[in-house]
């Protein structure tokens, strides 16, 4: 039985009926790994042990009819959950070595839902970067063509889902973490409005826009794993306190009526014809919905790229001056003094692309630039949410390409911090006002998947998931697997 080609909702019906058990199905996934992952170098480690613990566990709630709402189901963690007495690396050596002493609200969540992890995936170190390819631990190959990159920070997340080497996966996204990665590997990927998810136990990068997230095959996957994440956490000072949303009953009411907005600058920017090609097309199929299109304007949107590049490496800056060799994690070998182990510490413990944005980031936070560039970027942030406040009061959502193109060659943009930061031109906005954005696969091109970006008001994952699951329900990109 093909169990890996299962949706949620069939593998927990298949649990239910008895139709085979959650070992088995757990088996079954392991097997893959092992088979598969060395060509993908999508986990960091693989938790079999644990996993086949979990998996029996919810075996025998099943046996005595106290079955959890996501009982058996297996998932993979993005290794930037922090999950007590297991290695969680950020992609990165200062931690190559640490088991956390905690688990994250998320991993507890999942955990306290039935759900089974089978390990923790690769990333782009401390979540920086477009591509995998800045990881410790080595770049992920995409599995639909492996000389390709499967897009970051949260690749190994998105390659195992898409290799089918995990129904679905947890990630996170700070300026398109999520998103990016969806695209370049054919997936489902939904970033919440910023506090949706709690952040306690994911290890930061910059914290007013990291959030976790979901990837997955589909949008009803997604919206069931979602939902059982989300909801206030008084141990996040962030975390909104609202009860976790009901991202199922609407999923399936029509769109007929509702409005879509299609930003002018987003269309203006130079795009592949073969992306306009998939976009349009994209929009015929809402057209046939019923949906209206509505053009918008959001004026300030071009200045979200050099915003992004000043506030996310300020507060990479400062949340990353904890790993000094002194707590815990990478300590250099025989320092000198209280210096040379700060020092030789970082320069051997961070990679080149971490290292390029906390000198950034300390510069911009300095005395005599904080006004010129950190202050003003804020500013600026503020605008650019204006925008989308007074778009939302004319549309529901907000539609878009997610990327400029398909996946690129592995090492093609490394060399090119700049043109590797545009891979986000069109996710970065969403992050910078705390809004929930999606993606979903609306085509291919030259045996490569291509995605297409919707962003919804603030508190509305409902509304996005029930736009994205509309369109899945009238097309077939999202059933594309690549062949493994």
């Amino acid at each position: 039985m093909d169990l890996h080609k299962f949706s949620i909702s069939q593998l927990l019906d298949g649990l239910k009926n008895k139709q085979f058990s959650s070992t088995e199905l757990t088996k079954h996934y392991l097997k893959r790994i092992s088979k598969h992952d060395d060509d993908l170098n999508s986990y960091i480690s693989v938790t079999e042990d644990l996993a086949l613990k979990q998996a029996d566990a919810a075996d025998k709630r099943y046996h005595d009819d106290k079955a959890l709402p996501l009982d058996g189901i297996p998932l993979a963690h993005k290794d930037i959950f922090c999950t007590k007495g297991v290695l969680t690396t950020c992609g990165s050596k200062m931690l190559a070595n640490f088991e956390a002493p905690y688990s994250s609200t998320v991993y507890e969540r999942l955990n306290s839902k039935g759900m089974v992890m089978l390990g923790k995936t690769n990333m782009d170190e401390f979540a920086m970067g477009s591509s995998n390819e800045t990881s410790y631990f080595g770049p992920v190959k995409n599995p639909w063509n492996l000389r390709n990159v499967p897009g970051g920070s949260s690749g190994g997340s998105a390659a195992c889902v898409s290799a089918e080497l995990a129904p679905v996966a947890t990630a996170t996204d700070t300026g398109g973490s999520i998103r990016q990665p969806a695209s370049l590997c054919g997936l489902t990927g939904i970033k919440p409005t910023y506090g949706r998810v709690s952040r306690f136990g994911m290890i930061a990068f910059a914290s007013s826009l990291d959030q976790g997230g979901v990837l997955s095959r589909s949008a009803e996957d997604a919206a069931l794993v979602l939902e059982a994440m989300s909801g206030h956490d008084p141990k996040d000072s962030t975390s909104l306190n609202y009860e976790a949303p009901d991202l199922i009953s609407d999923i399936n009411k029509p769109i007929k009526g509702m409005k879509i907005g299609l930003p002018k600058e987003f269309f203006e920017k130079e795009m592949p014809e073969y992306s306009q090609k998939s976009i349009q097309q994209a929009i015929e199929v809402y057209k046939n919905l019923g949906a209206e299109f509505v053009e918008i304007s959001l004026r300030n949107i071009n200045l979200s790229l050099p915003i992004y590049y000043i506030i996310a490496p300020a507060e990479c800056s400062a949340n990353l001056s904890r790993y000094d060799g002194v707590r815990y994690g990478y300590r250099c070998n025989d320092p000198k003094d209280i210096d040379d182990l700060f020092m030789r510490t970082r320069e051997e413990g961070f990679g080149a692309e971490v290292k390029r944005r906390i000198l950034i980031g300390t510069y911009v936070l300095s005395a005599g630039y904080y006004d010129a560039y950190y202050l003003k970027a804020q500013k600026c942030r503020r605008l650019v949410a204006n925008d989308f406040l007074e778009a939302f009061e004319k549309v529901d959502v907000i539609l878009s390409p997610t990327t400029p193109g398909t996946s690129f060659k592995a090492g093609e943009k490394t060399n090119n911090p700049l043109e590797m930061y545009l891979q986000d031109i069109f996710t970065i906005p969403a992050n910078l006002v705390g809004l929930p954005g999606l993606s979903i696969p609306c085509g291919e091109h030259e045996g490569l998947p291509l995605g297409m970006q919707l962003i919804g008001n603030s508190l509305e994952e409902a509304k996005l998931l029930q736009f994205a699951h509309s369109y899945q329900l009238n097309t077939d990109w999202h059933k594309n697997m690549p062949n493994l």
